[in-house]
């Protein structure tokens, strides 16, 4: 069995999967007469020319308890898919390359530092989503309308994922 432990989510490391969402000082701008900071371009939003942009937002209701047992992962090919918590919390994800196929090997864990989101690459294998408490919420952007967009793929090995640090 493989042990995923994750580590500290950066951009550096996510950039393969796709981009880390968050509000930093090398992407601010002044808006509205100076009263409000904006940071722009956090992820790029991707769909086919089928689908169309979808703003929703996901709220846990069952906890996921570290270690976590899976065997699933799951893509989505026609767009890309982000997901900002909605106050401030840490949660986990697991992430392999876009490819046709993919390997428990090929799987890596990021922990959010609780004011992070991220956004998938079109393409981008990753667990489905877990939440560590009941009750959080993120802002999903993702692609809806036209073909399916979810392919599943079974691991065939079972993957332990770790506590975070």
């Amino acid at each position: 069995m493989i042990t995923l432990k994750p580590e500290l989510l950066t951009s550096e490391r996510f950039a393969p999967y796709g981009d880390v969402i968050e509000a930093t000082a090398e992407r601010v701008a002044a808006m509205n007469t100076g009263r409000f900071e904006r940071f722009d371009d956090l992820g790029r939003v991707a769909t086919d020319a089928a689908g169309r942009v979808a703003i929703s937002i996901a709220r846990c209701r069952v906890a996921t308890a570290l270690p976590y047992r899976f065997d699933l992962v799951e893509r989505h090919p026609l767009g890309s898919q982000a997901f900002m918590p909605l106050s401030a919390f840490r949660f986990v994800v697991v992430v392999a390359p876009p490819a046709e196929t993919v390997e428990a090997e090929d799987l890596r864990a990021f922990v959010t530092n609780g004011r992070q989101g991220i956004n998938y690459h079109r393409g981008t294998w990753h667990m489905p989503l877990i939440a560590l408490e009941a009750g959080q919420e993120f802002l999903v952007v993702d692609r809806a309308g036209g073909a399916p967009n979810c392919d599943e793929h079974s691991l065939g090995e079972t993957v332990m994922l770790a506590e975070a640090r």
